[in-house]
């Protein structure tokens, strides 16, 4: 079986979002192809492949895949220079009209689409919403599909063990509570204030906890601010030879707790399913917050009425605490 999984999404988080989803087809379909169709880079094959996400990359050689109606005129033209065959099933991971309709020129047995309330689907089925719940996806390939899929959850333990001993020897103690304060993607303001930060790690540490910081050793300027005005703030990747997602989630087994604001480092964190706080501004916390087992969501949307990140309070983190 061929199976084509497509993700307009550029972010890290994005990606990890959908973690469970492969490791859950890789289960069932134990001995199926699984294909990966990216709007944007491919992170599975770069950023994210400590992970030992093994998927089959199909490089129509398409810029931003589905994202210009142009596509629509040569997509099949490329697909057929690649593959012989039609796929089984083509997953489709959004809901723009334009990206789903330049998607369906792919050949397929069965496409399935949550675009227009699942109107592309090969059968019209009583589907799930998938907005807040990702794992509702499988719930609607059971029934496109007419199969069981068992949901099987990512397992860190696929990581390098080389992730893990560094994180022991970086972080050998206890009372650890991680930072993660910088965004990726710059469209919306979701940073919450540095000096809020600084105030929150000063306050932690006088409450016996260690402010680990998850900060990108490029970031030099940040980080000398930070150590300026946190007596006992740790950077642990600034002092390794490692780096990428997978020390983060690695680091993350060794902490009690984590804050975080909406980004690709707390689903790098989440993963390692510790206890988070999470703060929310303009995106969606329904949508994007880890859904993990302990979990804290401060959203000024619902606190203060207000999209603004800033209105939350160092106390509302300082309360969870």
């Amino acid at each position: 079986m061929n199976i084509l999984l497509y993700n307009s999404g550029g972010g890290l988080g994005d990606c990890i979002q959908l973690m469970n989803l492969i490791t859950s087809l890789k289960y069932k379909f134990l001995n199926s192809k699984i294909w990966y169709l990216g709007a944007h880079e491919n992170h599975f094959d770069s950023k994210l492949n400590d992970y030992n996400i093994k998927l089959n990359n199909l490089n129509l050689e398409i810029k931003y895949f589905g994202f210009r109606w142009r596509h629509l005129f040569f997509v099949k033209k490329k697909y057929r220079r690649l593959m012989n065959d039609k796929f089984d099933i083509i997953i489709d991971l959004q809901s723009k009209i334009r990206n789903t309709l330049i998607l369906k020129k792919i050949p397929t047995k069965i496409f399935y689409s949550p675009t227009l309330n699942f109107f592309f689907c090969s059968k019209k089925l009583n589907y799930l919403d998938t907005k807040y719940d990702l794992n509702n996806i499988i719930k609607n390939l059971e029934k496109i599909m007419n199969t069981n899929i068992p949901l099987i959850k990512y397992d860190i333990k696929n990581i390098n063990k080389i992730y893990f001993n560094e994180a022991l020897k970086l972080l050998p103690n206890n009372n650890y509570i991680g930072l993660s304060i910088t965004q990726g993607n710059e469209y919306r303001k979701k940073t919450w204030q540095i000096e809020k930060f600084i105030n929150l790690a000063n306050q932690l540490s006088k409450k016996n906890k260690q402010p680990v910081f998850f900060i990108e050793k490029n970031k030099t300027e940040l980080i000398n601010k930070i150590k300026s005005r946190v007596k006992y703030a740790s950077f642990p990747e600034i002092n390794s030879s490692l780096s990428g997602p997978a020390l983060v989630t690695a680091l993350s087994t060794r902490l009690t707790k984590a804050i975080s604001i909406d980004n690709g480092v707390m689903h790098m964190i989440a993963l390692a399913n510790i206890p988070m706080i999470v703060l929310f501004g303009p995106t969606n916390s329904n949508k994007f917050s880890p859904k993990i087992d302990e979990i804290n969501i401060l959203d000024s949307k619902l606190i203060y009425n207000s999209d603004d990140i800033s209105s939350i309070k160092e106390q509302d983190v300082l309360n969870l605490i």
